[in-house]
């Protein structure tokens, strides 16, 4: 029996050291897991830089975390499902038995007929449009074809919302965030924003304890469109019919000046907010807010958060430190025509 497989008991010391690899290291992410891994004293961490399949040694776990850097994909120009097959294919070689793969909540698709939240049982319908989420969706499939190949492999799903952070907030969920600010549409959606130190905390957990099976990753709740508008700072904007909305975005796109490509547009246009409960029930508990982890992880500014009170309060505070400091200026300033008479 591995350590894997033995059950999670806190009486146990568990001396028996976990062999870990972990694809996507180098982005903000991956360095978080491989940190808290690292750190935990029970695992043996291996990265895998981008690019590369190779596997040293007998393996436990693999977390594979590449095919969510949508970044590095977009800048090599590279499918989220490049490399899969292959890596799965040495994995196996070196003895794997449990896999944790990073994919996203937009593999669900937004559509305005979707369940509110939605739930893992929930069947995969990513918008033709969107090739990213397409993608995810055949990783996560051959994922699964991994597990069924072999009795007895465990594997984990992750699927979270956009998640960002002061240090890496990707292009991708930058524009989504600025379209859900920004949206010209006749509805404001709803939208969720996780932090990435809350979504590294969800995959130590499911490599410790060794979950098996799909989990959504999202903060408690969800921000109203209307509220991600004002967390951006921005004024109230005319509001379109969706028809002449989109012909407005398909222009601002085409000369450079909107946020969202084409094929993003659905994920700002129709609800895909996720429950949380099953990976909750787990233990999981996030520690930072949607409304915190969207303003830390873009431009907004922090006193868009405060409420009307709040900024009334520190309004009459700033006016009261203005006339203490203008009285002792003005104080001062008699002194010394005092002493020049």
């Amino acid at each position: 029996m591995t350590a894997m497989d033995a059950p999670l008991d806190t009486a146990d010391p568990r001396t028996e050291r976990v062999s870990v690899v972990v694809t996507g290291a180098l982005w903000p992410l991956g360095r978080r897991v491989v940190q808290r891994l690292s750190a935990s004293g029970r695992f043996t961490v291996t990265e895998i830089q981008r690019g590369e399949n190779a596997i040293a040694g007998p393996v436990d776990v693999l977390v594979h975390l590449a095919p969510g850097d949508h970044d590095a994909l977009a800048a090599r120009g590279r499918s989220a499902a490049v490399g899969t097959p292959e890596l799965l294919a040495v994995a196996s070689e070196h003895g794997v038995r449990h896999v944790v793969l990073l994919s996203s909540a937009m593999v669900y698709g937004a559509w305005p007929n979707n369940p509110i939240p939605i739930t893992e049982d929930a069947a995969l319908r990513p918008d033709f449009g969107f090739a990213f989420a397409r993608q995810l969706a055949t990783v996560e499939q051959m994922v699964d074809d991994w597990r069924e190949a072999v009795p007895g492999r465990t594997t984990c799903v992750l699927r979270p919302v956009p998640a960002m952070a002061a240090d890496g907030t990707s292009s991708l969920v930058r524009a989504l965030a600025a379209g859900m600010g920004g949206r010209l549409g006749e509805d404001d959606v709803p939208a969720q924003f996780l932090h990435l130190d809350d979504l590294a905390s969800a995959v130590e957990l499911v490599v410790e304890r060794g979950l098996d099976g799909v989990y959504n990753v999202a903060p408690d709740g969800h921000v109203p469109g209307s509220r991600v508008r004002s967390l951006w700072g921005m004024a109230p904007r005319l509001r379109l019919p969706d028809r002449v909305a989109e012909v407005v975005a398909d222009l601002r796109w085409r000369f450079q000046r909107g946020p969202i490509p084409p094929g993003l547009r659905p994920y700002v246009r129709s609800p895909w907010l996720v429950s949380n409960g099953r990976l909750r029930a787990e233990g999981w508990v996030p520690t930072v807010t949607n409304e915190q982890a969207f303003v830390e992880g873009t431009d907004a500014k922090w006193w868009t958060m405060l409420t009307p009170k709040r900024r009334q309060e520190l309004a009459l505070g700033a006016m009261i430190i203005s006339v203490v400091v203008g009285a002792i200026s003005l104080g001062v300033w008699l002194r010394r025509r005092l002493r020049a008479r």
